[in-house]
Protein backbone atom coordinates (compact mmCIF):
# COMPACT_ATOMS: atom_id res chain seq x y z
CA UNK A 1 0.00 0.00 0.00
CA UNK A 2 1.21 3.51 -0.83
CA UNK A 3 2.35 5.83 1.98
CA UNK A 4 -0.54 7.66 3.68
CA UNK A 5 -1.76 10.94 2.26
CA UNK A 6 -1.30 13.78 4.71
CA UNK A 7 -3.86 16.57 5.13
CA UNK A 8 -4.68 19.23 7.69
CA UNK A 9 -8.33 18.21 8.14
CA UNK A 10 -9.95 14.88 7.36
CA UNK A 11 -13.74 14.89 7.56
CA UNK A 12 -15.59 11.58 7.80
CA UNK A 13 -19.18 12.02 6.64
CA UNK A 14 -20.62 14.19 3.88
CA UNK A 15 -23.80 15.36 5.59
CA UNK A 16 -24.58 18.97 6.47
CA UNK A 17 -22.09 19.22 9.33
CA UNK A 18 -19.23 17.50 7.56
CA UNK A 19 -19.75 19.50 4.37
CA UNK A 20 -19.75 22.77 6.32
CA UNK A 21 -16.41 21.91 7.94
CA UNK A 22 -14.89 20.76 4.65
CA UNK A 23 -16.03 23.84 2.71
CA UNK A 24 -14.99 26.26 5.44
CA UNK A 25 -11.57 24.69 5.93
CA UNK A 26 -10.84 24.51 2.20
CA UNK A 27 -11.79 28.15 1.70
CA UNK A 28 -9.45 29.07 4.55
CA UNK A 29 -6.60 27.52 2.61
CA UNK A 30 -5.89 24.27 4.44
CA UNK A 31 -5.76 20.83 2.85
CA UNK A 32 -8.93 18.79 3.32
CA UNK A 33 -9.97 15.19 2.67
CA UNK A 34 -13.65 14.27 2.81
CA UNK A 35 -14.74 10.64 3.07
CA UNK A 36 -18.37 9.75 2.33
CA UNK A 37 -19.54 6.18 1.75
CA UNK A 38 -23.04 6.91 0.48
CA UNK A 39 -24.75 10.10 -0.73
CA UNK A 40 -23.33 13.62 -0.43
CA UNK A 41 -25.70 15.83 1.51
CA UNK A 42 -26.39 13.09 4.01
CA UNK A 43 -29.71 12.39 5.65
CA UNK A 44 -31.03 15.96 5.45
CA UNK A 45 -30.85 16.31 1.69
CA UNK A 46 -31.65 12.77 0.67
CA UNK A 47 -33.93 11.27 3.34
CA UNK A 48 -34.81 13.94 5.88
CA UNK A 49 -35.42 17.67 5.90
CA UNK A 50 -35.62 18.30 2.16
CA UNK A 51 -37.81 15.42 0.94
CA UNK A 52 -40.07 15.57 4.00
CA UNK A 53 -40.73 19.29 3.57
CA UNK A 54 -41.35 18.75 -0.14
CA UNK A 55 -43.94 16.10 0.76
CA UNK A 56 -45.48 18.37 3.40
CA UNK A 57 -45.79 21.15 0.80
CA UNK A 58 -47.70 18.82 -1.52
CA UNK A 59 -49.95 17.73 1.34
CA UNK A 60 -50.58 21.32 2.43
CA UNK A 61 -51.67 22.20 -1.09
CA UNK A 62 -54.05 19.24 -1.14
CA UNK A 63 -55.47 20.34 2.21
CA UNK A 64 -55.96 23.90 0.93
CA UNK A 65 -57.84 22.60 -2.11
CA UNK A 66 -60.16 20.47 0.00
CA UNK A 67 -60.84 23.30 2.45
CA UNK A 68 -61.21 26.21 0.02
CA UNK A 69 -64.85 26.63 1.03
CA UNK A 70 -63.88 28.60 4.13
CA UNK A 71 -62.65 31.39 1.81
CA UNK A 72 -65.80 31.41 -0.32
CA UNK A 73 -64.22 29.28 -3.03
CA UNK A 74 -65.43 26.02 -4.46
CA UNK A 75 -63.53 23.20 -2.77
CA UNK A 76 -61.91 20.51 -4.89
CA UNK A 77 -61.17 16.92 -4.01
CA UNK A 78 -57.43 16.50 -4.59
CA UNK A 79 -56.55 13.36 -6.51
CA UNK A 80 -53.01 12.63 -5.37
CA UNK A 81 -50.80 10.92 -7.94
CA UNK A 82 -48.09 9.06 -5.97
CA UNK A 83 -45.72 8.98 -8.95
CA UNK A 84 -46.11 12.71 -9.56
CA UNK A 85 -45.63 13.50 -5.87
CA UNK A 86 -42.47 11.39 -5.85
CA UNK A 87 -41.25 13.26 -8.93
CA UNK A 88 -41.88 16.57 -7.16
CA UNK A 89 -39.73 15.37 -4.25
CA UNK A 90 -36.97 14.21 -6.59
CA UNK A 91 -36.94 17.56 -8.40
CA UNK A 92 -36.57 19.47 -5.14
CA UNK A 93 -33.64 17.26 -4.09
CA UNK A 94 -32.05 17.64 -7.54
CA UNK A 95 -32.29 21.44 -7.33
CA UNK A 96 -30.32 21.50 -4.08
CA UNK A 97 -27.93 18.60 -4.72
CA UNK A 98 -25.31 20.51 -6.82
CA UNK A 99 -24.43 22.60 -3.77
CA UNK A 100 -23.49 19.39 -1.94
CA UNK A 101 -21.98 17.54 -4.89
CA UNK A 102 -18.49 15.97 -5.11
CA UNK A 103 -17.81 18.20 -8.12
CA UNK A 104 -18.36 21.40 -6.13
CA UNK A 105 -16.14 20.25 -3.30
CA UNK A 106 -13.40 19.13 -5.65
CA UNK A 107 -13.54 22.60 -7.21
CA UNK A 108 -12.95 23.97 -3.70
CA UNK A 109 -9.84 21.80 -3.49
CA UNK A 110 -11.27 19.06 -1.29
CA UNK A 111 -10.05 15.49 -1.86
CA UNK A 112 -13.41 13.66 -2.00
CA UNK A 113 -13.22 9.92 -1.37
CA UNK A 114 -16.29 7.72 -1.91
CA UNK A 115 -15.63 4.90 0.55
CA UNK A 116 -16.15 3.67 4.10
CA UNK A 117 -13.62 5.08 6.58
CA UNK A 118 -12.13 3.16 9.48
CA UNK A 119 -9.47 4.22 11.93
CA UNK A 120 -6.24 2.23 11.91
CA UNK A 121 -4.56 4.35 14.55
CA UNK A 122 -4.97 7.54 16.61
CA UNK A 123 -4.20 9.80 13.64
CA UNK A 124 -4.78 7.64 10.58
CA UNK A 125 -7.69 6.11 8.67
CA UNK A 126 -8.10 3.70 5.79
CA UNK A 127 -10.72 4.40 3.10
CA UNK A 128 -11.11 2.86 -0.32
CA UNK A 129 -7.68 1.27 -0.29
CA UNK A 130 -6.00 4.53 0.73
CA UNK A 131 -4.48 5.59 4.03
CA UNK A 132 -4.93 9.13 5.21
CA UNK A 133 -3.24 10.84 8.14
CA UNK A 134 -4.41 14.23 9.36
CA UNK A 135 -3.57 16.91 11.86
CA UNK A 136 -7.24 16.88 12.90
CA UNK A 137 -10.13 14.51 12.16
CA UNK A 138 -13.83 15.41 12.24
CA UNK A 139 -16.38 12.59 12.58
CA UNK A 140 -19.73 13.63 11.11
CA UNK A 141 -21.31 10.29 10.23
CA UNK A 142 -24.81 11.16 11.43
CA UNK A 143 -27.52 8.72 12.45
CA UNK A 144 -29.92 6.18 10.95
CA UNK A 145 -33.46 5.00 11.72
CA UNK A 146 -33.63 2.81 14.80
CA UNK A 147 -35.38 -0.52 14.36
CA UNK A 148 -37.12 -1.35 17.67
CA UNK A 149 -36.96 -4.98 18.90
CA UNK A 150 -40.48 -5.93 17.83
CA UNK A 151 -40.98 -9.65 17.11
CA UNK A 152 -41.62 -10.20 13.42
CA UNK A 153 -40.70 -6.68 12.33
CA UNK A 154 -37.59 -7.64 10.30
CA UNK A 155 -39.70 -10.12 8.31
CA UNK A 156 -42.34 -7.62 7.08
CA UNK A 157 -41.89 -4.86 4.46
CA UNK A 158 -41.58 -1.81 6.67
CA UNK A 159 -40.68 1.75 5.64
CA UNK A 160 -38.42 4.33 7.32
CA UNK A 161 -37.61 7.93 6.45
CA UNK A 162 -34.85 6.49 4.22
CA UNK A 163 -37.31 4.57 2.03
CA UNK A 164 -40.74 6.18 2.27
CA UNK A 165 -40.06 9.08 -0.11
CA UNK A 166 -39.13 6.73 -2.94
CA UNK A 167 -42.14 4.51 -2.32
CA UNK A 168 -44.80 5.51 -4.84
CA UNK A 169 -47.38 2.88 -3.97
CA UNK A 170 -50.88 3.98 -2.98
CA UNK A 171 -51.00 3.85 0.81
CA UNK A 172 -54.56 2.95 1.69
CA UNK A 173 -53.80 2.68 5.41
CA UNK A 174 -50.44 3.79 6.79
CA UNK A 175 -49.54 2.55 10.27
CA UNK A 176 -46.87 4.69 11.95
CA UNK A 177 -44.84 3.38 14.89
CA UNK A 178 -43.67 6.46 16.80
CA UNK A 179 -45.33 9.75 17.68
CA UNK A 180 -42.29 12.01 17.49
CA UNK A 181 -41.75 14.79 14.93
CA UNK A 182 -40.94 12.45 12.02
CA UNK A 183 -43.89 10.19 12.72
CA UNK A 184 -46.45 12.99 13.10
CA UNK A 185 -45.22 15.03 10.14
CA UNK A 186 -45.45 12.05 7.80
CA UNK A 187 -48.74 10.91 9.34
CA UNK A 188 -50.41 14.25 8.65
CA UNK A 189 -48.93 14.47 5.14
CA UNK A 190 -50.21 11.06 4.12
CA UNK A 191 -53.60 11.68 5.67
CA UNK A 192 -53.96 14.88 3.63
CA UNK A 193 -52.95 12.98 0.51
CA UNK A 194 -55.80 10.53 1.05
CA UNK A 195 -54.51 7.70 3.21
CA UNK A 196 -56.06 6.37 6.37
CA UNK A 197 -53.43 6.80 9.09
CA UNK A 198 -52.93 5.27 12.54
CA UNK A 199 -50.12 6.43 14.83
CA UNK A 200 -48.95 4.14 17.63
CA UNK A 201 -47.08 5.84 20.49
CA UNK A 202 -46.07 4.08 23.68
CA UNK A 203 -45.68 7.32 25.68
CA UNK A 204 -46.85 10.87 24.92
CA UNK A 205 -46.68 12.19 21.35
CA UNK A 206 -44.03 14.90 20.93
CA UNK A 207 -42.55 14.10 24.34
CA UNK A 208 -39.71 16.65 24.11
CA UNK A 209 -42.08 19.57 23.59
CA UNK A 210 -44.23 21.56 25.99
CA UNK A 211 -47.27 19.36 26.62
CA UNK A 212 -49.69 22.30 26.46
CA UNK A 213 -48.58 23.28 22.97
CA UNK A 214 -48.09 19.72 21.73
CA UNK A 215 -51.75 19.10 22.56
CA UNK A 216 -52.74 21.71 19.95
CA UNK A 217 -50.90 19.77 17.24
CA UNK A 218 -52.34 16.44 18.35
CA UNK A 219 -55.87 17.82 18.41
CA UNK A 220 -55.49 19.20 14.87
CA UNK A 221 -54.24 15.87 13.54
CA UNK A 222 -57.13 14.06 15.17
CA UNK A 223 -59.61 16.53 13.67
CA UNK A 224 -58.12 15.80 10.27
CA UNK A 225 -58.75 12.09 10.79
CA UNK A 226 -55.37 10.81 11.99
CA UNK A 227 -55.92 8.12 14.62
CA UNK A 228 -53.38 8.59 17.41
CA UNK A 229 -53.19 5.81 19.99
CA UNK A 230 -51.16 6.60 23.11
CA UNK A 231 -49.92 4.08 25.64
CA UNK A 232 -49.73 1.64 22.73
CA UNK A 233 -46.89 -0.87 22.98
CA UNK A 234 -46.32 -2.77 19.74
CA UNK A 235 -45.74 -6.40 20.64
CA UNK A 236 -45.59 -8.08 17.22
CA UNK A 237 -45.69 -7.50 13.48
CA UNK A 238 -46.67 -9.96 10.78
CA UNK A 239 -47.79 -10.23 7.19
CA UNK A 240 -51.53 -10.07 6.54
CA UNK A 241 -53.67 -10.91 3.55
CA UNK A 242 -54.08 -7.25 2.62
CA UNK A 243 -50.83 -5.83 4.00
CA UNK A 244 -49.24 -5.78 7.44
CA UNK A 245 -50.70 -6.50 10.88
CA UNK A 246 -49.33 -5.15 14.13
CA UNK A 247 -50.41 -6.28 17.56
CA UNK A 248 -50.53 -3.70 20.34
CA UNK A 249 -51.00 -3.84 24.08
CA UNK A 250 -52.63 -0.65 25.28
CA UNK A 251 -55.17 0.92 27.56
CA UNK A 252 -57.94 -1.19 26.03
CA UNK A 253 -55.98 -4.42 26.20
CA UNK A 254 -54.54 -6.29 23.25
CA UNK A 255 -55.74 -5.64 19.72
CA UNK A 256 -54.56 -6.06 16.16
CA UNK A 257 -54.39 -3.31 13.54
CA UNK A 258 -54.02 -4.07 9.86
CA UNK A 259 -52.72 -1.61 7.29
CA UNK A 260 -51.35 -1.55 3.76
CA UNK A 261 -48.01 -0.01 4.78
CA UNK A 262 -45.94 0.32 7.95
CA UNK A 263 -43.67 3.26 8.77
CA UNK A 264 -41.15 2.87 11.59
CA UNK A 265 -40.34 6.26 13.15
CA UNK A 266 -39.29 5.15 16.61
CA UNK A 267 -36.04 7.04 17.04
CA UNK A 268 -32.55 7.04 15.58
CA UNK A 269 -29.19 5.40 16.23
CA UNK A 270 -25.75 6.91 15.67
CA UNK A 271 -23.57 5.66 12.82
CA UNK A 272 -20.35 4.42 14.44
CA UNK A 273 -20.31 0.66 13.78
CA UNK A 274 -17.74 0.67 10.96
CA UNK A 275 -15.39 3.38 12.24
CA UNK A 276 -13.18 1.14 14.44
CA UNK A 277 -13.12 3.91 17.04
CA UNK A 278 -11.22 1.83 19.58
CA UNK A 279 -8.16 1.89 17.33
CA UNK A 280 -8.10 5.67 17.69
CA UNK A 281 -8.79 5.68 21.43
CA UNK A 282 -12.19 7.33 21.02
CA UNK A 283 -14.76 6.73 23.78
CA UNK A 284 -18.28 6.02 22.59
CA UNK A 285 -21.54 4.33 23.53
CA UNK A 286 -24.87 3.48 21.93
CA UNK A 287 -25.90 7.10 22.47
CA UNK A 288 -22.97 8.51 20.51
CA UNK A 289 -19.36 9.56 20.68
CA UNK A 290 -18.36 11.19 23.95
CA UNK A 291 -17.29 14.83 23.45
CA UNK A 292 -16.46 17.80 25.63
CA UNK A 293 -18.02 21.22 25.12
CA UNK A 294 -15.41 21.97 22.46
CA UNK A 295 -16.64 18.83 20.65
CA UNK A 296 -13.31 17.05 21.14
CA UNK A 297 -13.38 13.31 21.70
CA UNK A 298 -11.20 11.44 24.18
CA UNK A 299 -8.60 11.61 21.37
CA UNK A 300 -8.05 15.37 21.36
CA UNK A 301 -7.02 15.34 17.71
CA UNK A 302 -10.49 14.09 16.75
CA UNK A 303 -13.75 16.04 16.87
CA UNK A 304 -17.30 14.64 16.58
CA UNK A 305 -20.21 16.78 15.43
CA UNK A 306 -23.89 16.54 14.66
CA UNK A 307 -26.03 13.49 15.39
CA UNK A 308 -23.06 11.21 16.08
CA UNK A 309 -22.06 13.39 19.05
CA UNK A 310 -25.38 12.70 20.79
CA UNK A 311 -27.76 15.41 21.94
CA UNK A 312 -30.19 17.22 19.67
CA UNK A 313 -30.30 15.61 16.23
CA UNK A 314 -31.01 18.49 13.86
CA UNK A 315 -29.29 19.81 10.76
CA UNK A 316 -28.86 23.27 12.24
CA UNK A 317 -27.17 21.77 15.30
CA UNK A 318 -24.63 20.11 13.00
CA UNK A 319 -24.09 23.47 11.31
CA UNK A 320 -23.51 25.12 14.68
CA UNK A 321 -21.05 22.37 15.59
CA UNK A 322 -19.18 22.90 12.31
CA UNK A 323 -18.47 26.51 13.26
CA UNK A 324 -17.22 25.44 16.70
CA UNK A 325 -14.79 22.96 15.11
CA UNK A 326 -13.45 25.50 12.61
CA UNK A 327 -12.69 27.94 15.42
CA UNK A 328 -11.03 25.26 17.53
CA UNK A 329 -9.11 23.38 14.85
CA UNK A 330 -7.97 26.25 12.64
CA UNK A 331 -8.00 29.39 14.77
CA UNK A 332 -7.03 27.67 18.03
CA UNK A 333 -9.87 29.43 19.82
CA UNK A 334 -11.47 27.60 22.78
CA UNK A 335 -14.96 27.85 21.29
CA UNK A 336 -17.66 25.80 23.01
CA UNK A 337 -21.00 24.48 21.83
CA UNK A 338 -23.92 26.20 23.55
CA UNK A 339 -27.37 24.62 23.73
CA UNK A 340 -29.05 27.54 25.50
CA UNK A 341 -30.38 29.12 22.31
CA UNK A 342 -30.67 26.06 20.05
CA UNK A 343 -34.18 25.88 18.58
CA UNK A 344 -36.16 23.04 17.08
CA UNK A 345 -39.30 22.94 14.95
CA UNK A 346 -41.83 20.24 14.20
CA UNK A 347 -43.25 20.97 10.75
CA UNK A 348 -46.76 19.70 11.24
CA UNK A 349 -49.62 22.07 10.50
CA UNK A 350 -49.73 23.95 12.78
CA UNK A 351 -45.98 24.09 13.29
CA UNK A 352 -44.50 23.73 16.76
CA UNK A 353 -41.30 25.65 17.55
CA UNK A 354 -39.27 25.93 20.74
CA UNK A 355 -36.11 27.55 22.08
CA UNK A 356 -34.64 27.74 25.58
CA UNK A 357 -36.32 26.36 28.69
CA UNK A 358 -39.88 25.17 28.80
CA UNK A 359 -42.08 25.92 31.82
CA UNK A 360 -41.32 22.66 33.63
CA UNK A 361 -37.54 22.95 33.33
CA UNK A 362 -37.58 26.65 34.14
CA UNK A 363 -39.45 26.04 37.40
CA UNK A 364 -36.98 23.31 38.33
CA UNK A 365 -33.89 25.44 37.66
CA UNK A 366 -34.96 29.03 38.31
CA UNK A 367 -37.66 28.83 40.96
CA UNK A 368 -39.70 32.01 40.61
CA UNK A 369 -40.65 32.53 36.98
CA UNK A 370 -43.40 34.18 34.97
CA UNK A 371 -45.28 32.61 32.09
CA UNK A 372 -47.01 34.72 29.44
CA UNK A 373 -49.35 33.41 26.73
CA UNK A 374 -50.97 35.03 23.72
CA UNK A 375 -53.39 33.20 21.39
CA UNK A 376 -53.29 33.32 17.60
CA UNK A 377 -57.07 33.82 17.69
CA UNK A 378 -56.45 37.42 18.86
CA UNK A 379 -54.14 38.18 15.92
CA UNK A 380 -55.77 39.93 12.97
CA UNK A 381 -53.56 38.33 10.31
CA UNK A 382 -54.30 34.88 11.68
CA UNK A 383 -58.01 35.67 11.44
CA UNK A 384 -57.74 36.81 7.80
CA UNK A 385 -55.98 33.58 6.85
CA UNK A 386 -58.20 31.36 9.00
CA UNK A 387 -55.12 30.13 10.89
CA UNK A 388 -56.25 30.77 14.44
CA UNK A 389 -55.17 27.51 16.08
CA UNK A 390 -52.20 28.15 18.32
CA UNK A 391 -50.50 30.35 20.86
CA UNK A 392 -47.15 31.65 21.98
CA UNK A 393 -45.91 30.82 25.47
CA UNK A 394 -42.94 32.71 26.90
CA UNK A 395 -41.14 31.82 30.12
CA UNK A 396 -39.19 34.57 31.88
CA UNK A 397 -37.36 35.25 35.09
CA UNK A 398 -39.07 37.64 37.50
CA UNK A 399 -37.04 40.55 36.11
CA UNK A 400 -38.27 39.84 32.59
CA UNK A 401 -35.18 38.09 31.23
CA UNK A 402 -36.36 35.64 28.60
CA UNK A 403 -35.63 32.01 29.49
CA UNK A 404 -37.59 30.19 26.79
CA UNK A 405 -40.31 30.49 24.21
CA UNK A 406 -42.60 27.99 22.51
CA UNK A 407 -44.94 28.73 19.62
CA UNK A 408 -47.59 26.51 18.07
CA UNK A 409 -49.31 27.97 15.05
CA UNK A 410 -48.89 28.94 11.42
CA UNK A 411 -45.24 29.68 10.54
CA UNK A 412 -44.06 29.03 14.08
CA UNK A 413 -40.62 28.10 12.71
CA UNK A 414 -40.25 31.64 11.36
CA UNK A 415 -41.85 33.36 14.36
CA UNK A 416 -39.44 31.73 16.83
CA UNK A 417 -36.41 33.49 15.37
CA UNK A 418 -36.50 36.78 17.34
CA UNK A 419 -36.83 34.72 20.52
CA UNK A 420 -33.68 32.78 19.61
CA UNK A 421 -31.81 36.08 19.37
CA UNK A 422 -33.37 37.30 22.61
CA UNK A 423 -32.16 34.27 24.57
CA UNK A 424 -28.74 34.30 22.91
CA UNK A 425 -28.24 37.97 23.80
CA UNK A 426 -29.82 37.81 27.26
CA UNK A 427 -32.62 40.22 26.35
CA UNK A 428 -35.64 41.05 28.47
CA UNK A 429 -39.31 41.35 27.62
CA UNK A 430 -39.03 45.14 27.43
CA UNK A 431 -36.81 44.79 24.36
CA UNK A 432 -39.48 42.81 22.50
CA UNK A 433 -42.36 44.92 23.79
CA UNK A 434 -40.62 48.09 22.62
CA UNK A 435 -40.05 46.87 19.07
CA UNK A 436 -42.36 47.90 16.22
CA UNK A 437 -44.13 45.08 14.39
CA UNK A 438 -45.76 45.81 11.01
CA UNK A 439 -49.52 45.40 10.89
CA UNK A 440 -51.09 43.02 10.12
CA UNK A 441 -48.53 40.26 10.61
CA UNK A 442 -48.32 37.07 12.60
CA UNK A 443 -45.21 38.57 14.20
CA UNK A 444 -47.49 40.74 16.32
CA UNK A 445 -48.26 37.62 18.37
CA UNK A 446 -44.79 37.86 19.92
CA UNK A 447 -45.00 41.60 20.52
CA UNK A 448 -48.39 41.28 22.19
CA UNK A 449 -47.09 38.52 24.44
CA UNK A 450 -44.18 40.74 25.45
CA UNK A 451 -46.54 43.62 26.12
CA UNK A 452 -48.77 41.42 28.25
CA UNK A 453 -45.83 40.89 30.60
CA UNK A 454 -46.23 44.52 31.70
CA UNK A 455 -50.03 44.63 31.66
CA UNK A 456 -50.65 44.14 35.38
CA UNK A 457 -48.15 46.78 36.47
CA UNK A 458 -49.07 49.24 33.71
CA UNK A 459 -52.78 49.25 34.54
CA UNK A 460 -52.41 48.84 38.30
CA UNK A 461 -54.10 51.14 40.89
CA UNK A 462 -50.67 52.63 41.64
CA UNK A 463 -50.16 53.63 38.00
CA UNK A 464 -53.66 55.11 37.85
CA UNK A 465 -52.91 57.19 40.93
CA UNK A 466 -49.75 58.52 39.31
CA UNK A 467 -51.65 59.43 36.13
CA UNK A 468 -54.34 61.29 38.12
CA UNK A 469 -51.66 63.16 40.08
CA UNK A 470 -49.84 64.27 36.92
CA UNK A 471 -53.14 65.40 35.39
CA UNK A 472 -53.35 68.15 38.03
CA UNK A 473 -50.50 69.98 36.36
CA UNK A 474 -52.39 70.57 33.16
Amino acid sequence: MAPPSKVDICVIGGGSGGLSVAAGAAQLGVSVALVERHLMGGDCLNFGCVPSKALLAAAKTAHAMANAGRFGLNPASPNADPLAVRQHIREVIAAIAPHDSPERFRELGVDVIKATARFVGPREIEAGGRRISARRFVIATGSSPLLPPIPGLPEVPYLTNETIFENAEVKRHLIVIGGGPIGLELAQAHRRLGAEVTVLEMLRPLPKDDAELAAVVIERLRREGVEILTGAKVTAASAAADGIAVRIDGDRGEREITGSHLLVAAGRQVNVADLNLDAAGIDHSARGITVDRRLRTSNKKVFAIGDVAGGLQFTHVAGHHAGIVIRNALFRLPAKADRAALPWVTYTDPELAHVGLDEERARATHGGIRVVRWPFAENDRAQTERETDGLIKVVTARNGRILGASIVGAHAGELIQPWILAIDQGLKMRHLAGSIAPYPTLGEVGKRAAGKFFQDSLFSPRTRTIVRFLARFG
